[in-house]
């Protein structure tokens, strides 16, 4: 059987969730910043949000119920709801979390995900995970790791050229050395 690459490498398409309505979830944002589902209390996650948009993070919430479809699929829920609200958004289900965000990069994204999946429905607690992991200073700064690696680097290299360039000058000398006619022997 042959297999066609075309078909191989093929991305998906950006799916949303099952059954979810992006203009529902964009006014019900509207009054907190956070949309969820009938019933699922509110207060607490938008007093979250408050916190987090007083430390300078523009933080929407929206919450769906259960873990309907792939976990991808609530990142492309985030990014379509990014596109209208601006600012972070993260949608939490029961044990996924998928986000979007105009000002974080996405490893600073996913880093804060990591702690705040799988709270068993807790949205509450896994915002707060989500929301501390973002204020959190970055213990590393990777434009210092790599400017000091590219700086190693350039000394590695100038170093390798000197080491060439005095073997070649030496290797010159000795053929000079070699070429030179000797003086007739009396």
């Amino acid at each position: 059987m042959t297999v066609s690459h075309a078909s191989v490498f093929t991305p998906m398409a950006a799916e949303l969730p099952p059954d979810t309505d992006v203009d529902a979830i964009l006014l019900d944002l509207g009054d907190n910043h956070v949309a969820a589902p009938e019933g699922k209390e509110q207060d607490e996650l938008a007093e979250l949000a408050t916190q987090a948009r007083g430390q300078g993070i523009d933080l929407n919430i929206v919450v769906v119920q259960g873990n309907r479809g792939r976990d991808s699929d609530l990142r492309d829920l985030a990014t379509t709801v990014g596109g209208t609200e601006h600012g972070t958004v993260v949608v939490f289900s029961d044990d996924w979390i998928g986000t979007y965000s105009d000002s974080i990069n996405r490893a600073r994204l996913e880093w804060a995900e990591d702690k705040a999946k799988f709270q068993g429905g807790h949205t509450t607690t896994a915002a707060q995970i989500f929301i501390d992991r973002l204020e959190a200073p970055q213990k590393v700064s990777w434009t210092a790791v790599t400017m000091v690696l590219l700086a190693g680097l350039v000394v590695v290299i100038g170093g390798l050229y000197a080491v060439k360039s005095r073997r070649a000058t030496r290797a010159q000398a000795a053929d000079a050395v070699e070429d030179a006619p000797t003086a007739p022997a009396r």
